[in-house]
């Protein structure tokens, strides 16, 4: 399988993941419709990779190919139909958020390294893949995003260790498909068990804890 086909799959697999999260989080804490469950879905699948589209002065991959918008809408419509019959919306949440910005935070590093930028912005951009779209999301639930929320336990972390596992690869040579398959498999084991142990990133000195 050759490394376009694999980052195209873990793409698409990331858009899925995100947009159940962000249907599954629509339909946990705010009364909202199909619409809005679509929506929230639909923004937080997209939304990151949108943000780094535009970035890197590219046309985003959303607007070239239509199964990134199918494939967020079924997984909104996945969420709409099955949330109700989940008793525990919370678990379902934490996993496929932790799913899709494992993901995207790879896809998001390799495309930039694609374009030629260097491994600090690949790092950068590959972050802002991972966090863009459920930011937009929490910014529309009127809440705190996840990202800068001291109760997220490691979630920012994490991404930067799954796009710079890509980064560091691709400076020492090595083939970007799998490596980017690697580092998804480091973001995700981390933020897991960053939420399992309740990991949390340091607070300011004389913060009270959380």
């Amino acid at each position: 399988m050759s490394t376009q086909n694999i980052l195209l799959i873990l793409d698409l697999v990331g858009v899925f993941a995100f947009a159940v999260d962000g249907a599954l989080t629509a339909i946990r804490t705010a009364r909202v419709d199909i619409v809005g469950v679509l929506v929230l879905g639909l923004v937080t699948a997209i939304g990151g990779g949108i943000v780094r589209d535009v970035l890197l002065g590219v046309t985003p991959a959303t607007f070239q190919d239509w199964r990134y918008v199918t494939v967020a809408l079924t997984g909104g419509m996945v969420a709409f139909f099955l949330g109700s019959r989940l008793t525990r919306l919370a678990t379902p949440i934490l996993l496929f958020d932790a799913a899709g910005l494992s993901l995207f935070v790879v896809i998001g590093a390799a495309k930039a390294i694609e374009l030629g930028f260097g491994p600090l912005q690949a790092v950068l951009l590959g972050a802002i893949t991972g966090v863009g779209g459920g930011t937009i999301r929490d910014v529309l639930l009127n809440r705190v995003p996840t990202v800068l929320s001291a109760h997220s336990h490691l979630y920012a972390i994490p991404a930067l260790l799954g796009a710079g596992t890509v980064s560091v690869a691709h400076v020492l040579g090595f083939d970007a498909g799998w490596v980017a398959v690697a580092g998804a498999l480091l973001c995700f084991t981390v933020r897991v068990l960053a939420l399992r142990y309740r990991w949390n990133a340091p607070l300011p000195p004389g913060a009270p804890p959380v």
